[in-house]
Protein backbone atom coordinates (compact mmCIF):
# COMPACT_ATOMS: atom_id res chain seq x y z
CA UNK A 1 0.00 0.00 0.00
CA UNK A 2 3.21 2.29 0.55
CA UNK A 3 6.42 2.49 -0.77
CA UNK A 4 9.40 4.14 1.11
CA UNK A 5 11.19 6.86 -0.62
CA UNK A 6 15.11 7.95 -0.04
CA UNK A 7 16.46 10.04 2.72
CA UNK A 8 18.31 13.14 2.41
CA UNK A 9 21.10 13.57 5.18
CA UNK A 10 20.79 16.93 6.85
CA UNK A 11 23.39 18.98 8.45
CA UNK A 12 22.90 22.16 10.60
CA UNK A 13 25.00 24.84 10.62
CA UNK A 14 23.52 27.84 12.84
CA UNK A 15 25.03 27.61 16.65
CA UNK A 16 23.26 28.44 19.59
CA UNK A 17 21.08 26.16 21.87
CA UNK A 18 18.11 24.72 20.81
CA UNK A 19 18.09 22.61 17.60
CA UNK A 20 15.57 21.24 15.28
CA UNK A 21 15.86 18.12 13.23
CA UNK A 22 14.51 16.78 10.03
CA UNK A 23 13.60 12.87 10.39
CA UNK A 24 11.18 10.01 9.96
CA UNK A 25 8.54 9.42 7.39
CA UNK A 26 5.82 10.61 5.64
CA UNK A 27 6.32 12.06 2.22
CA UNK A 28 7.76 15.22 1.71
CA UNK A 29 8.92 15.53 5.27
CA UNK A 30 11.40 18.29 7.17
CA UNK A 31 12.10 20.03 10.24
CA UNK A 32 12.27 23.24 11.49
CA UNK A 33 15.28 24.41 13.56
CA UNK A 34 15.56 27.13 16.71
CA UNK A 35 19.06 28.18 17.41
CA UNK A 36 19.17 30.36 20.67
CA UNK A 37 17.46 31.21 24.46
CA UNK A 38 14.66 33.32 23.81
CA UNK A 39 15.33 37.07 25.90
CA UNK A 40 15.34 38.00 28.46
CA UNK A 41 16.48 34.53 29.90
CA UNK A 42 20.00 34.71 30.49
CA UNK A 43 22.00 32.77 27.74
CA UNK A 44 23.92 29.42 29.23
CA UNK A 45 26.43 28.32 28.56
CA UNK A 46 25.32 25.11 25.96
CA UNK A 47 26.97 22.90 23.18
CA UNK A 48 26.33 23.69 19.63
CA UNK A 49 23.23 22.42 17.94
CA UNK A 50 22.87 18.53 16.84
CA UNK A 51 22.93 17.69 12.97
CA UNK A 52 19.55 18.23 11.52
CA UNK A 53 18.66 14.58 9.22
CA UNK A 54 15.65 14.01 7.15
CA UNK A 55 13.45 10.91 7.31
CA UNK A 56 12.50 8.26 4.85
CA UNK A 57 9.18 9.06 3.69
CA UNK A 58 5.79 6.90 2.86
CA UNK A 59 4.09 7.90 -0.03
CA UNK A 60 0.64 6.17 -1.14
CA UNK A 61 1.00 3.83 -4.68
CA UNK A 62 -2.18 5.10 -5.02
CA UNK A 63 -2.80 8.53 -6.78
CA UNK A 64 -2.39 11.55 -4.47
CA UNK A 65 -5.41 13.38 -3.63
CA UNK A 66 -3.66 16.63 -3.68
CA UNK A 67 -4.44 19.15 -7.14
CA UNK A 68 -1.51 19.64 -8.74
CA UNK A 69 1.05 22.48 -8.37
CA UNK A 70 -0.34 25.51 -10.15
CA UNK A 71 2.83 27.65 -10.55
CA UNK A 72 3.97 30.39 -9.22
CA UNK A 73 1.22 32.68 -8.94
CA UNK A 74 -0.83 31.88 -5.82
CA UNK A 75 -4.82 31.20 -5.89
CA UNK A 76 -7.46 33.55 -4.86
CA UNK A 77 -7.66 31.25 -1.78
CA UNK A 78 -4.13 31.17 -0.52
CA UNK A 79 -3.91 35.06 -0.68
CA UNK A 80 -6.61 34.85 1.48
CA UNK A 81 -4.75 32.12 3.95
CA UNK A 82 -1.75 34.34 4.00
CA UNK A 83 -3.38 37.49 5.11
CA UNK A 84 -5.22 35.43 8.07
CA UNK A 85 -3.90 36.85 11.46
CA UNK A 86 -1.78 35.44 13.43
CA UNK A 87 -3.08 34.75 16.94
CA UNK A 88 -1.18 36.99 19.51
CA UNK A 89 -1.56 33.71 21.86
CA UNK A 90 1.18 31.79 20.42
CA UNK A 91 4.85 32.58 21.20
CA UNK A 92 7.42 33.51 18.22
CA UNK A 93 10.79 32.16 19.12
CA UNK A 94 13.31 35.57 19.24
CA UNK A 95 15.53 34.11 17.32
CA UNK A 96 16.01 31.47 14.38
CA UNK A 97 17.53 30.49 11.34
CA UNK A 98 15.32 32.99 9.01
CA UNK A 99 15.62 35.73 11.44
CA UNK A 100 19.08 35.46 11.55
CA UNK A 101 19.34 35.83 7.81
CA UNK A 102 16.33 38.89 7.93
CA UNK A 103 18.76 40.46 9.96
CA UNK A 104 21.77 40.04 7.83
CA UNK A 105 20.10 41.09 4.93
CA UNK A 106 17.60 43.95 4.78
CA UNK A 107 18.85 45.40 1.18
CA UNK A 108 18.26 41.78 -0.17
CA UNK A 109 15.06 42.64 -2.37
CA UNK A 110 13.26 38.65 -1.07
CA UNK A 111 13.73 40.28 2.85
CA UNK A 112 10.25 41.81 2.71
CA UNK A 113 8.35 39.19 2.01
CA UNK A 114 10.15 36.45 3.60
CA UNK A 115 9.93 38.83 7.02
CA UNK A 116 6.45 39.23 6.38
CA UNK A 117 5.10 35.60 5.65
CA UNK A 118 8.07 33.53 7.25
CA UNK A 119 10.02 35.45 9.96
CA UNK A 120 7.17 36.94 11.74
CA UNK A 121 5.66 33.39 12.20
CA UNK A 122 5.20 31.74 15.28
CA UNK A 123 6.78 27.96 14.70
CA UNK A 124 7.34 25.11 17.41
CA UNK A 125 10.82 24.95 19.12
CA UNK A 126 12.92 21.51 18.59
CA UNK A 127 14.89 19.70 21.66
CA UNK A 128 16.31 16.93 19.23
CA UNK A 129 20.00 16.78 20.91
CA UNK A 130 19.88 14.06 23.96
CA UNK A 131 21.65 16.07 26.32
CA UNK A 132 20.38 15.60 30.07
CA UNK A 133 22.74 17.74 32.07
CA UNK A 134 20.93 20.63 30.24
CA UNK A 135 17.80 19.56 29.06
CA UNK A 136 15.41 21.36 31.69
CA UNK A 137 17.59 24.68 31.57
CA UNK A 138 17.20 24.89 27.62
CA UNK A 139 13.42 24.16 27.78
CA UNK A 140 12.92 26.42 30.57
CA UNK A 141 14.50 29.17 28.85
CA UNK A 142 12.09 29.07 26.42
CA UNK A 143 8.89 28.78 28.95
CA UNK A 144 9.99 31.20 30.63
CA UNK A 145 10.47 33.74 27.23
CA UNK A 146 6.78 32.34 26.54
CA UNK A 147 5.37 33.25 29.71
CA UNK A 148 6.86 36.80 30.20
CA UNK A 149 4.90 37.57 26.89
CA UNK A 150 1.87 35.84 28.15
CA UNK A 151 1.89 33.49 25.09
CA UNK A 152 1.94 29.88 24.02
CA UNK A 153 4.96 28.11 22.99
CA UNK A 154 5.43 25.03 20.98
CA UNK A 155 8.15 22.29 22.02
CA UNK A 156 8.97 19.37 20.31
CA UNK A 157 11.05 16.89 21.84
CA UNK A 158 12.74 14.25 19.45
CA UNK A 159 15.07 11.86 21.34
CA UNK A 160 13.31 8.60 21.40
CA UNK A 161 15.53 5.74 21.03
CA UNK A 162 15.89 4.48 17.33
CA UNK A 163 14.98 7.38 16.07
CA UNK A 164 14.38 7.15 12.10
CA UNK A 165 14.52 3.12 12.71
CA UNK A 166 18.45 3.73 12.36
CA UNK A 167 18.26 5.85 9.03
CA UNK A 168 19.63 9.04 8.26
CA UNK A 169 17.71 10.73 11.39
CA UNK A 170 19.61 8.03 13.65
CA UNK A 171 20.33 9.15 17.19
CA UNK A 172 18.35 10.44 20.64
CA UNK A 173 18.79 8.77 24.06
CA UNK A 174 20.89 5.23 24.20
CA UNK A 175 18.27 3.16 25.50
CA UNK A 176 14.15 4.01 26.80
CA UNK A 177 15.72 3.81 30.55
CA UNK A 178 18.04 7.37 29.48
CA UNK A 179 15.10 8.13 27.64
CA UNK A 180 12.50 8.58 30.34
CA UNK A 181 15.04 10.24 32.77
CA UNK A 182 15.52 13.15 29.49
CA UNK A 183 11.59 13.39 29.22
CA UNK A 184 11.33 13.86 33.54
CA UNK A 185 14.10 16.61 33.04
CA UNK A 186 12.59 18.17 30.44
CA UNK A 187 9.53 17.96 31.91
CA UNK A 188 11.22 19.74 34.98
CA UNK A 189 11.23 22.94 32.19
CA UNK A 190 7.92 23.43 31.21
CA UNK A 191 7.04 25.97 34.25
CA UNK A 192 3.12 26.49 34.96
CA UNK A 193 1.80 28.22 32.07
CA UNK A 194 0.21 26.99 28.93
CA UNK A 195 2.26 24.79 26.46
CA UNK A 196 1.94 22.75 23.69
CA UNK A 197 4.08 19.68 23.36
CA UNK A 198 4.13 17.89 19.81
CA UNK A 199 5.53 14.44 21.80
CA UNK A 200 8.22 12.95 19.13
CA UNK A 201 7.02 13.60 15.54
CA UNK A 202 7.35 9.74 13.66
CA UNK A 203 7.52 7.36 17.03
CA UNK A 204 4.56 5.97 16.29
CA UNK A 205 3.78 6.26 12.49
CA UNK A 206 7.04 4.76 11.87
CA UNK A 207 7.44 1.72 14.44
CA UNK A 208 7.15 -1.20 12.35
CA UNK A 209 10.87 -0.99 12.03
CA UNK A 210 10.93 -2.57 15.39
CA UNK A 211 10.01 -5.99 16.93
CA UNK A 212 6.69 -6.42 18.68
CA UNK A 213 8.47 -6.61 22.24
CA UNK A 214 10.55 -3.07 21.21
CA UNK A 215 7.78 -1.30 19.84
CA UNK A 216 5.58 -2.67 23.39
CA UNK A 217 8.60 -0.97 24.93
CA UNK A 218 8.43 2.47 23.34
CA UNK A 219 4.83 3.13 23.42
CA UNK A 220 5.14 2.36 27.37
CA UNK A 221 7.88 4.41 27.40
CA UNK A 222 5.65 6.84 25.44
CA UNK A 223 2.59 6.60 27.82
CA UNK A 224 5.06 7.22 30.65
CA UNK A 225 6.17 10.72 28.79
CA UNK A 226 2.44 11.83 28.44
CA UNK A 227 1.60 11.27 31.86
CA UNK A 228 4.93 12.89 32.82
CA UNK A 229 4.79 15.93 31.38
CA UNK A 230 1.04 16.39 32.25
CA UNK A 231 2.22 16.06 36.16
CA UNK A 232 4.80 18.51 35.57
CA UNK A 233 2.24 21.09 34.07
CA UNK A 234 -1.43 20.24 34.38
CA UNK A 235 -2.17 23.47 31.83
CA UNK A 236 0.71 21.32 29.27
CA UNK A 237 -1.36 19.71 25.98
CA UNK A 238 0.16 17.20 24.84
CA UNK A 239 -0.20 15.79 21.54
CA UNK A 240 1.15 12.20 19.73
CA UNK A 241 2.22 10.84 16.47
CA UNK A 242 -0.64 10.55 13.98
CA UNK A 243 1.65 10.59 10.91
CA UNK A 244 -0.94 12.03 8.16
CA UNK A 245 -3.66 11.10 6.05
CA UNK A 246 -1.02 9.31 3.75
CA UNK A 247 0.15 7.17 5.70
CA UNK A 248 -1.28 4.55 8.08
CA UNK A 249 -4.65 4.06 7.70
CA UNK A 250 -6.76 5.63 10.34
CA UNK A 251 -8.05 2.60 12.52
CA UNK A 252 -4.18 1.36 12.24
CA UNK A 253 -2.90 4.58 13.49
CA UNK A 254 -5.47 4.86 16.29
CA UNK A 255 -4.90 1.00 17.11
CA UNK A 256 -0.87 2.15 17.59
CA UNK A 257 -1.60 5.39 19.37
CA UNK A 258 -4.25 3.62 21.92
CA UNK A 259 -1.11 1.59 23.10
CA UNK A 260 0.58 4.20 23.31
CA UNK A 261 -1.60 5.91 25.63
CA UNK A 262 -2.72 9.00 23.05
CA UNK A 263 -6.51 8.34 24.84
CA UNK A 264 -5.27 9.37 28.18
CA UNK A 265 -3.72 12.64 26.37
CA UNK A 266 -4.78 15.91 24.72
CA UNK A 267 -5.22 14.45 21.19
CA UNK A 268 -2.72 14.05 18.40
CA UNK A 269 -0.59 15.75 15.80
CA UNK A 270 -0.48 15.23 11.93
CA UNK A 271 1.14 16.43 8.65
CA UNK A 272 4.35 17.50 10.60
CA UNK A 273 6.87 18.75 8.36
CA UNK A 274 4.53 17.35 5.29
CA UNK A 275 2.77 18.90 2.49
CA UNK A 276 -0.94 16.96 2.61
CA UNK A 277 -3.79 19.50 2.18
CA UNK A 278 -5.25 20.82 5.70
CA UNK A 279 -8.85 19.52 4.23
CA UNK A 280 -7.08 16.14 3.91
CA UNK A 281 -5.65 16.34 7.34
CA UNK A 282 -8.93 17.57 9.26
CA UNK A 283 -10.93 14.48 7.85
CA UNK A 284 -8.03 11.93 8.63
CA UNK A 285 -7.90 13.51 12.22
CA UNK A 286 -11.34 13.57 12.67
CA UNK A 287 -11.19 9.41 11.51
CA UNK A 288 -8.21 9.01 13.60
CA UNK A 289 -9.69 10.25 16.73
CA UNK A 290 -13.57 8.45 16.38
CA UNK A 291 -10.88 5.38 16.44
CA UNK A 292 -9.10 5.84 19.02
CA UNK A 293 -11.59 6.51 21.54
CA UNK A 294 -11.09 8.63 24.73
CA UNK A 295 -12.94 11.47 26.18
CA UNK A 296 -14.67 13.57 23.71
CA UNK A 297 -12.18 16.47 24.71
CA UNK A 298 -9.37 15.08 22.21
CA UNK A 299 -8.37 16.83 19.19
CA UNK A 300 -5.96 17.46 16.66
CA UNK A 301 -2.93 19.42 15.86
CA UNK A 302 -2.15 20.09 11.99
CA UNK A 303 1.52 20.95 10.57
CA UNK A 304 -0.08 23.76 7.79
CA UNK A 305 3.73 25.45 7.49
CA UNK A 306 4.05 24.21 3.55
CA UNK A 307 1.06 22.69 3.07
CA UNK A 308 -0.60 25.77 0.77
CA UNK A 309 -0.55 24.08 -2.50
CA UNK A 310 -0.94 20.34 -1.32
CA UNK A 311 1.76 17.72 -1.93
CA UNK A 312 3.08 17.04 -5.32
CA UNK A 313 1.15 14.68 -7.48
CA UNK A 314 4.71 12.54 -8.20
CA UNK A 315 5.33 12.07 -4.40
CA UNK A 316 8.29 14.58 -4.45
CA UNK A 317 9.24 15.14 -0.73
CA UNK A 318 12.59 16.38 -0.74
CA UNK A 319 11.89 20.96 -1.35
CA UNK A 320 9.50 19.85 -4.15
CA UNK A 321 8.74 23.03 -6.31
CA UNK A 322 5.38 24.51 -6.38
CA UNK A 323 4.59 24.19 -2.60
CA UNK A 324 3.20 27.49 -0.46
CA UNK A 325 2.92 28.21 3.23
CA UNK A 326 -0.13 27.10 4.40
CA UNK A 327 -2.61 28.49 6.98
CA UNK A 328 -1.46 31.07 9.64
CA UNK A 329 -0.36 29.25 12.80
CA UNK A 330 -3.70 30.07 15.35
CA UNK A 331 -5.11 27.92 18.62
CA UNK A 332 -8.92 29.33 16.87
CA UNK A 333 -9.50 26.86 14.22
CA UNK A 334 -13.12 27.22 13.77
CA UNK A 335 -12.78 23.69 13.15
CA UNK A 336 -14.21 20.61 15.25
CA UNK A 337 -12.16 18.49 17.19
CA UNK A 338 -9.13 20.64 15.54
CA UNK A 339 -7.57 22.59 18.24
CA UNK A 340 -4.67 24.59 16.05
CA UNK A 341 -3.20 24.91 12.88
CA UNK A 342 0.96 25.24 13.83
CA UNK A 343 3.93 25.59 11.98
CA UNK A 344 5.88 22.68 13.25
CA UNK A 345 8.24 22.83 10.00
CA UNK A 346 9.73 26.26 9.35
CA UNK A 347 9.38 26.95 5.99
CA UNK A 348 12.46 27.86 3.97
CA UNK A 349 14.77 25.31 5.78
CA UNK A 350 15.55 23.17 3.63
CA UNK A 351 15.34 19.44 3.08
CA UNK A 352 18.32 18.94 1.27
CA UNK A 353 18.07 19.62 -2.36
CA UNK A 354 17.27 23.53 -2.53
CA UNK A 355 20.27 24.25 -0.41
CA UNK A 356 22.44 21.91 2.18
CA UNK A 357 19.85 20.44 4.17
CA UNK A 358 18.84 21.51 7.97
CA UNK A 359 19.74 25.40 6.71
CA UNK A 360 17.52 28.37 5.83
CA UNK A 361 17.63 28.86 2.38
CA UNK A 362 16.30 32.14 1.09
CA UNK A 363 15.21 31.14 -2.48
CA UNK A 364 13.50 28.33 -1.30
CA UNK A 365 11.73 30.78 1.75
CA UNK A 366 10.80 33.38 -1.06
CA UNK A 367 9.19 30.46 -3.69
CA UNK A 368 7.24 29.19 -0.79
CA UNK A 369 5.81 32.53 0.53
CA UNK A 370 5.47 34.93 -2.70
Amino acid sequence: MVMVASVVTLVGTVTGMVSALDHGRGSDRARPEVTHVPSPVPRPALPAPSPSPSRTTRTPTAPSKEPPATGLTPTRTERKQRTDPVTPRLYRHPDSQVLDWVRAHPDDPRTALIASRIADRPAAVWFAEYSPDTIAVRVRAVTAGAAAQGRVPVLVPYAIPDRDCGGASRGGAPDLAAYDAWIDAFARGLGSAEVIVILEPDSIAQSDCLSAADRAARFASLARAGRALKAANPRARVYYDAGHSGWNPPAEQAALLKQAGADASDGVFSNVSNFRTTADEIAYDRQVLDALGGPASLGAVVDTSRNGNGAPPDGQWCDPAGRRIGRAPTLTTGEDRIDAYLWVKLPGESDGCRGAAGTFTPSYAYDLAR
